[in-house]
């Protein structure tokens, strides 16, 4: 049988990116400028690599299609290769939420983890209806649950629940992603 493309890849000692993905209004951009924040790292908020395009389109009311998100997914992952190129490190917002976006942006970069924030479509409405001045309506969150493809095992990604207070999901992604060595005992 055909492994996926990612699967059992080895991972690196130390990640060098960390994408935080999830549907919109999960909190990427909170917590990805948080984690940076945290540990020192570049931060780059996805959501501003979309072209003009694809941002009247959202603004409307329609849902993005594959051929609408592949500039944006491209400019993700030139970004990405651009800090591994010169060996920087940074966090970055993705929503990527299919399978075949996060192997467009991640692949078999092994220096690069997933983190995935995950809520209820309840929690996340709630959200969204309170959110000022950000391009994505509420009216679409039903595209993006639609359109998510929730990382499987074989992505390793770090799956966080949203509804707990967010210095707790920051030191959570931290102790994932630098475990410390009393916790491998």
């Amino acid at each position: 049988m055909e492994q996926p493309p990612n699967a059992m890849r080895p991972r690196a000692e130390r990640p060098r990116v960390v994408v935080v993905m999830g549907v919109s209004g999960a909190g990427k951009t909170t917590v990805g400028e948080l984690l940076a924040k945290r540990l020192g790292w570049q931060f780059v908020e996805g959501d501003r690599l979309h072209p003009p395009e694809n941002v009247a389109k959202m603004k409307s009311g329609y849902p993005l299609t594959d051929s609408d998100r592949a500039p944006w997914l491209a400019a993700i992952a030139k970004v990405i290769d651009d800090w591994r190129d010169r060996g920087e490190c940074g966090v970055i917002t993705c929503s990527a939420l299919k399978r075949k976006y996060r192997r467009q942006i991640i692949g078999d970069r092994c220096d690069v983890r997933l983190v995935y924030l995950e809520g209820t479509r309840e929690l996340i409405a709630r959200r969204l209806t309170v959110r000022r001045g950000h391009f994505m309506p509420p009216t679409l969150l039903d595209s993006q649950f639609a359109a998510l493809e929730p990382p499987g095992a074989d992505e390793t990604p770090i799956t966080i629940s949203i509804g707990g207070p967010l210095d707790e999901i920051i030191q959570r992604i931290i102790g994932v992603l630098f475990p410390s060595p009393q916790s491998a005992r």
